[in-house]
């Protein structure tokens, strides 16, 4: 695993600035459990390059696809559930989603 990746670094406005959405909407997001930033000693939210990219493709399901969060929880467990087997499985189900660089 690259702990580059996992490191959280970002606060939660500059987390929802980079994704496009509404500091609010990531506290939604996390509140729904589709999304566990790690917490500062003061309980401030940070956010990893990994949690971009998994904001990244909550935010596609959710505005490109007209997912609703309960089914983006669904399709989340889903991939996680065999992605050992098929490590290609998100990309298969949803080719046309972008997994950009967004640092």
């Amino acid at each position: 695993m690259d702990t580059t990746e996992s490191k959280p670094l970002f606060t939660l406005s500059v987390a929802a600035e980079i994704i496009g959405v509404h500091p609010r909407t990531l506290m939604i997001y996390e509140k729904e459990d589709l999304i566990s930033p790690e917490r500062t000693k003061t309980n401030r939210r940070r956010f990893s390059k990994n949690d971009l990219r998994k904001l990244n493709f909550i935010r596609f399901l959710t505005h490109q696809k007209g997912i609703n969060l309960a089914g983006v929880m669904v399709i989340l467990e889903t991939i996680e559930r065999v992605k050992s087997e098929i490590p290609s499985i998100q990309k298969d189900i949803f080719p046309d989603f972008e997994d950009r660089d967004l640092t």
